[in-house]
């Protein structure tokens, strides 16, 4: 989850549909979906049900259903958790109405990833990275905008009224880190058996420092309350998923841009330190199939 965006938006080819993406199954999608009329057999059917009151709402979550096999639904009321946050209370929150404007933005955020893969990956190897079949489970904070979003497995709760969530560019980026837990977890742990030894000696070494962990920030996303960089706020699990998860979206933007413009605005965040190398050759050979179109350091 991510506490403070820092937005790049560069835009790319026509959406691209996978042939045939991974779906979310239906007990699944009737567990997402709690007030669906009993009688439906199918997934169309529970999101037409869940809809049913709102014409635009329920016509973007069935494309979204079709293009990708994702299904929104609403995640329980509970009392969360969130470690330096504080207890934050969700409740369910079905993105109609006023809050409608999330599914299409969710849409967005997963036919550009379709775009970007397509065009990354075009007559090459495909990646070992999943971003398609994902329940999402919408709710509102109670009193507080955070956390905007997290991921469980193949599922990714996401607030209405969550900080990063409030534009299309916003929606895209928080996305794209919380499938990368999604994808990490999938991996065993990745994160945490590949880079945690790099990663506990920059924490060791800097602390809290904000000079002294910028080189090895994957990101320039800040936490507010604390003042640091996200990668390395503590307090908040095993920070090694935090500086993974930025690390996948520092290759999804470089990337982005090179597709885009042919060259990078900024040094490529490989070139930083030995550190910054060793885990961003980690990354790529891991869950991108060794394409890395980034200059040489």
């Amino acid at each position: 989850m991510r506490p403070v965006l820092a937005a790049l938006a560069i835009a790319l080819a026509a959406p691209v549909a996978s042939a045939s993406p991974p779906a979310v199954a239906l007990s699944d999608a009737r567990t997402i979906l709690p007030d669906a009329a009993p009688k439906c057999t199918d997934v169309e059917c529970l999101l037409e049900s869940t809809y049913a009151k709102d014409d635009k709402a329920r016509s973007l979550a069935l494309v979204l259903y079709r293009e990708t096999g994702s299904v929104a639904g609403v995640g329980p009321e509970e009392l969360m958790d969130g470690g330096y946050r504080g207890k934050i209370k969700l409740v369910p929150q079905l993105p109609t109405g006023t809050y409608r404007q999330h599914l299409a933005w969710v849409l967005d955020a997963h036919r550009s990833f379709d775009a970007f893969f397509a065009k990354l990956y075009e007559g090459q190897p495909a990646p070992s990275y999943r971003w398609q079949g994902i329940q999402y489970r919408f709710v509102r904070s109670v009193k507080k905008r955070t956390p905007s979003a997290y991921a469980i497995d193949w599922l990714v709760e996401y607030n209405v009224v969550g900080s990063l969530l409030q534009s299309e560019a916003g929606v895209r980026e928080t996305i794209f880190h919380e499938l990368f837990h999604s994808n990490d977890g999938a991996h065993k742990d990745w994160s945490a058996r590949v880079l945690q030894k790099d990663y506990d000696a920059i924490v060791a070494r800097c602390k809290t420092s904000m000079k002294c962990l910028a080189p090895y920030a994957p990101n320039d996303t800040i936490v507010r309350a604390t003042g640091t960089y996200y990668a390395f706020q503590q307090n908040n699990g095993n920070g090694v998923h935090e500086y993974a998860a930025e690390l996948a979206v520092r290759y999804w933007e470089e990337h982005r841009q090179i597709l885009a413009t042919g060259k990078l605005r900024a040094r490529p965040f490989k070139c930083g330190t030995a550190e910054n190398a060793r885990s961003w050759k980690a990354l790529v050979d891991e869950f991108f199939a060794g394409r890395d179109l980034t200059p040489s350091c």
